[in-house]
């Protein structure tokens, strides 16, 4: 992420205002990665190699065990889950997933990397507040990942 929004990286201000591949624009989701290299994928995707961003950090958080989550796995998903743009039915899902409030985080499948897992993270749910969320730090890309 980059750093002016690193105060509240995981308040789903991003999708709110934008949407994405797993909800629509005004719906509240943090989106998140299981881990750091898929996390680097996902964003690695987005930049401009020829403007690369200087300010990006790292938003880390840890999500107990305890803490709700619905796994919807690739089998349940539609044929074309995977194209770009991605079809209006996984924003379906997640909105209905936010509206909801059945779980804090729902795990899906990386249109980058399916066996590899997003966490989506509904910051308005009351499991939120059990959310360990780490200082951001800073992060580069090595630039090889540019070329």
């Amino acid at each position: 992420m980059r750093r002016p929004f690193s105060r509240t990286p995981f308040d789903g201000e991003g999708a709110y205002r934008y949407g994405g591949r797993w909800s629509s624009s005004g719906t509240r989701l943090a989106y998140t990665a299981e881990h750091l290299s898929l996390a680097m994928l996902e964003y690695f995707v987005h930049i401009d190699p020829d403007d690369p961003p200087r300010d990006l950090v790292l938003a880390a958080a840890d999500i107990p065990a305890s803490v709700s989550r619905v796994v919807l796995p690739s089998k349940k998903l539609p044929a074309n889950w995977r194209a770009a743009p991605p079809p209006a039915r996984l924003a379906e899902i997640g909105d209905a997933f936010a509206r909801e409030h059945r779980a804090a985080v729902l795990v899906v499948p990386s249109a980058l990397a399916p066996a590899e897992s997003n966490w989506l993270v509904n910051p308005l749910h009351p499991d939120f507040a059990r959310i360990r969320i780490h200082r951001a730090e800073p992060f580069l890309y090595d630039s090889r990942l540019l070329r």
